[in-house]
């Protein structure tokens, strides 16, 4: 990969564009203006809190990230995006019931600011949703034609300098790659003539390259997971990213795993079950979009665990996981594992989890710094598939010679080697051979 050209700085100001303006999002825009008046601190946010450390132990330099790469400005962040229901984000944040009323009611006026553009939906995608502030058009070719619109007037109307869309939305029904999906004439083709392969998170991502503006998944669709929409970033020189954010659950598991596997201790089986009472269990109570969510949550403890090259410790281990849907738990998610291990001997171990954790609290700061991250790439000349945000991150893309690495060690230990990269700095390896010789 070649180096990139200097980095543009980020003068202007930042649109940040969510498909989807329920809990997640509203989370977001919310904490981000509570931070701006100085009533919060950006807590799970790497690029405002983490720093990096730059050469040897001894120099004793560890910038924030934020002072070492020119990320665009938390003043210069202008909100908007697009949702099934009219609410403006205030009635949105106050029905998802995620951040508690002395909070809203700092960022009520804020938030009243923000009404969601219509839809781009289709329920035979999401089954349990009915949405009523839904785009028209003939054809989904149609569709994403308005989706470029909405981006460029968005722009306009508040004088714009750059723009990234995250998906925020919900989960779509299991899709494979087909035949359409291989290059854009045959995409292109079939959004004309509605095939049932273009789901409505396509639409998005093919408008946003289309504008030139990077996109990051945040749910396990398939979306621009794809061989015509990989390629078209590329040619229009748009980072990508996905797919589906990794907070509670899974991020419990890409911690554990890979300590499991550095003491060469073995797995029998690993249980997973989840209780959750927001729009997204809701939608998850679909079996089509529940499929689609255990892929995702599947695939990280095969690639972690390697049971090929180590079968007499993860050989047919046992993975199992189930989501259910609770309304009385709202946005406060469990998630509840039994890990059965095993050591020395064989002799069997076992490991409880219970993460009580707040879904949209985890999952607001991911946004933010995909958002902030992505703008940096598209300033350094970086284009197509950004794998150095794996981190973030349930079932991240990688490019299709490669497996996807799940490890949140390496996936952070490779997202900092990438700035250090970015801005000239010596790669850490962390050998020390020097200090020993």
């Amino acid at each position: 990969m070649r180096r990139p050209a200097t980095i543009a700085p980020p003068q202007g100001k930042l649109g940040i564009l969510t498909p989807g303006m329920g809990a997640v999002s509203t989370t977001l825009m919310a904490g981000v203006e509570l931070i701006r008046q100085g009533a919060a601190c950006p807590v799970g946010s790497l690029t405002q809190m983490g720093t990096i450390r730059l050469g040897k132990r001894t120099e004793a330099r560890i910038p924030k990230i934020k002072d070492l790469v020119p990320l665009a400005g938390l003043g210069d962040l202008v909100f908007g995006g697009w949702d099934v229901y009219p609410d403006d984000a205030n009635q949105a944040a106050v029905k998802a019931g995620v951040l508690d009323g002395k909070d809203l009611a700092k960022v009520q006026k804020f938030l009243k600011g923000i009404r969601p553009m219509k839809a781009a939906f289709d329920q035979n995608y999401v089954k349990n949703l009915q949405g009523t502030h839904v785009k028209e058009g003939k054809t989904k070719f149609d569709l994403a034609e308005q989706i470029r619109e909405d981006i460029r007037n968005f722009k306009k109307k508040n004088k714009l300098d750059r723009l990234v869309m995250i998906w925020c939305a919900s989960t779509e029904v299991f899709l494979k790659a087909e035949a359409v999906h291989q290059d854009m004439a045959s995409f292109e083709k079939a959004m004309q003539s509605n095939h049932p392969a273009i789901a409505p998170s396509m639409l998005y991502a093919y408008a946003a390259i289309s504008e030139g503006v990077p996109f990051a998944n945040g749910a396990p669709n398939l979306t621009v997971d794809i061989p015509a929409l990989e390629n078209y970033a590329k040619s229009k020189h748009v980072p990508v990213g996905g797919k589906d954010f990794k907070t509670g659950q899974t991020l419990m598991k890409t911690v554990l795993a890979p300590a499991f596997k550095a003491r060469m201790l073995g797995l029998h089986g690993w249980f997973s079950t989840n209780i959750l009472g927001n729009r997204d269990g809701e939608v998850l109570d679909d079996p089509g979009s529940f499929k689609t969510k255990e892929e995702s949550k599947l695939g990280a403890l095969e690639y972690i665990l390697q049971p090929q090259i180590y079968p007499a410790l993860y050989d047919k281990f046992y993975h199992k996981v189930r989501i259910n849907y609770y309304p009385p738990r709202g946005d406060n998610k469990e998630g509840w594992d039994n890990i059965d291990i095993f050591g020395w001997l064989g002799y069997p171990m076992q490991i409880k989890v219970d993460f009580l954790c707040r879904d949209s609290i985890l999952a607001a700061p991911i946004v933010l710094d995909l958002a902030l991250f992505l703008d940096l790439a598209h300033r350094s000349g970086m284009r197509g598939i950004q794998e150095w945000l794996s981190f973030y991150f349930k079932s991240p893309m990688c490019a299709r010679e490669l497996y996807p690495e799940h490890d949140l060690f390496i996936q952070l230990m490779k997202l900092k080697n990438t700035l250090r990269w970015m801005v000239g700095e010596e790669l850490i390896t962390h050998l020390g051979a020097e200090y020993y010789d």
